[in-house]
C-alpha cells in the first residue's frame, strides 16, 4: 500500500563551512558584483568575520580550493585573478530559476492553467486538481486513486472529486519573446538596485525556455542611449552605465529581431523604471531629462503604434511608482494594446513568468 507516514518535525542545524551553503551565497553575490569572483569573494570573507560563516574544519580558503577543483572558478597565472566558468554561469541561471519559479510551482493552484482549459494538446510536468471542464483523458488515475487511499483508506475505498488529478496541457504553439532591459543611470539611483533582479528575470527566463521550452526562443536586448543585443553568457556580467533611456532604440532593435522568427506569437517585454529621455539622430543624441519631452514621447508611441500593426504586443513591467510615469505607460500601452504591470521588485519575476507561460498557450493569427 501506498501512502504517507508521519512523524515528528525535527528542524536540523545549519551546517556552517560546507561547500554547497556557501556556494548558494557565492552565486548570489555574483549577481550583485555583474560576475567579479574576486570582489565576490572579498565580501563573503567580510560577511565570514561578521557572521562566522566558516569554522576551524572549513575555511574560506578550502571553499575557494573546492570551487577550483569542481570547475567553478580560474585563477589567471599571470596576475592571480579569479574568474567564473561556463559551470558557473548556468549555476547562477538555475539558481534564478528555482528563486523564481519555485515560488510559482509553491503558489495558488491554477498559475500556469490556460485560459481554455483541458483543450491542450501537449502534457506539461504541471498537476492541479480536476475542474469542472478538463477532459477526462487529462486524468492522471494512477494518482487518483493514489490520492483516494490516502484520503479514504482501502477499508471501504471510494473515489470522489477532490481526489481527481489532472495533467496541465499546454498548445503546440512556438512563441518568440524579446526581453528589453533598461541599463540607464536611473536604474541604480535613488538607493534602490533595480537591475540585479532585472537580470536574475532574464536569466530564470533564459533557464525556464531552454530547459522546458527548446522550441520557444528568447533574445535580450539590453538599452540606454543605444540599445545591443546580448547573449546569454553575457547576462551576470551586465551592469548599468552612465546613460539616458532611449527606449525607441530598444524597441526598434526587439522589432528587427522578431520580424526574422518564424513563428506566430511574438512579444516584447520591456523591464524599466523611467521614460524615454533619448534619441539618435544621425551620430548625435537628443537628450532631455526634465519631464516628459514631447519629441522623444511621440516617437515612441509612433514605435508602440508599428509594433502593434504588425502584432507584436508590448508586456511593460514599470518597477517607479511616479504618478506622471504611470501616466505615460498606461498611454504607450493603449497605443499598442499590450500591457503593462506596476511592479515592485520582488514581484517583478512572478509577474514575467506568469505572463510568459499565458502568452505561450495563445495563438496569434
Amino acid at each position: 500500500m501506498r501512502g504517507f507516514e508521519f512523524s515528528k518535525f525535527k528542524p536540523n542545524q545549519i551546517q556552517k563551512g560546507g561547500f554547497e551553503e556557501l556556494l548558494k551565497l557565492f552565486l548570489e553575490l555574483l549577481n550583485y558584483t555583474a560576475g567579479d569572483a574576486g570582489e565576490a569573494l572579498a565580501w563573503m570573507n567580510e560577511l565570514d568575520k561578521q557572521y562566522n560563516l566558516t569554522n576551524d574544519e572549513y575555511g574560506m580558503g578550502n571553499f575557494i580550493d573546492d570551487l577550483k577543483q569542481r570547475g567553478y572558478l580560474t585563477e589567471e597565472e599571470q596576475n592571480g585573478e579569479f574568474r567564473i566558468t561556463a559551470k558557473t554561469e548556468q549555476s547562477i541561471r538555475e539558481s534564478a530559476l528555482e528563486e523564481i519559479f519555485g515560488k510559482l510551482k509553491k503558489s495558488g493552484k491554477g498559475n500556469h492553467r490556460s485560459p481554455q482549459s483541458g483543450q491542450g494538446d501537449e502534457k506539461n510536468a504541471e498537476r492541479r486538481e480536476f475542474e469542472f471542464g478538463d477532459s477526462l483523458d487529462q486524468i492522471n488515475m494512477t494518482q487518483s486513486i493514489h490520492n483516494a487511499q490516502v484520503n479514504h483508506g482501502i477499508g471501504d475505498f471510494m473515489m470522489t472529486e477532490r481526489d481527481l488529478e489532472v495533467e496541465e496541457m499546454d498548445y503546440k504553439t512556438l512563441t518568440s519573446t524579446v526581453l528589453m532591459i533598461d541599463i540607464s543611470h536611473s536604474m541604480i539611483l535613488y538607493g534602490e538596485d533595480r537591475i540585479t533582479p532585472a537580470k536574475k528575470v532574464a536569466m530564470a527566463l533564459a533557464e525556464l525556455i531552454r530547459t522546458t521550452y527548446p522550441k520557444d526562443t528568447l533574445d535580450i536586448v539590453v538599452f540606454g542611449n543605444d540599445a545591443w543585443p546580448i547573449t546569454l553568457k553575457d547576462l551576470p556580467y551586465l551592469q548599468v552605465g552612465p546613460y539616458h533611456t532611449n527606449t525607441y532604440a530598444g524597441l526598434e532593435l526587439a522589432t528587427d529581431l522578431l520580424r526574422r522568427r518564424k513563428t506566430h506569437n511574438k512579444q516584447i517585454f520591456m523591464i524599466t523604471d523611467g521614460k524615454p529621455t533619448c534619441l539618435k539622430e544621425g551620430t548625435k543624441y537628443y537628450k532631455n531629462s526634465i519631464g516628459l519631452d514631447r519629441k522623444v514621447v511621440n516617437k515612441t508611441l509612433n514605435m508602440a503604434a508599428q509594433c502593434k500593426r504588425l502584432k507584436i504586443p508590448i508586456t511593460t513591467f514599470m518597477i517607479a511608482k511616479d504618478p506622471y510615469l504611470q501616466q505615460f505607460v498606461r498611454k504607450f500601452t493603449e497605443t499598442n494594446g499590450g500591457k503593462a504591470f506596476y511592479s515592485s521588485l520582488n514581484g517583478l519575476g512572478e509577474y514575467i513568468f506568469e505572463d510568459y507561460i499565458k502568452n505561450r498557450r495563445k495563438t496569434v493569427r
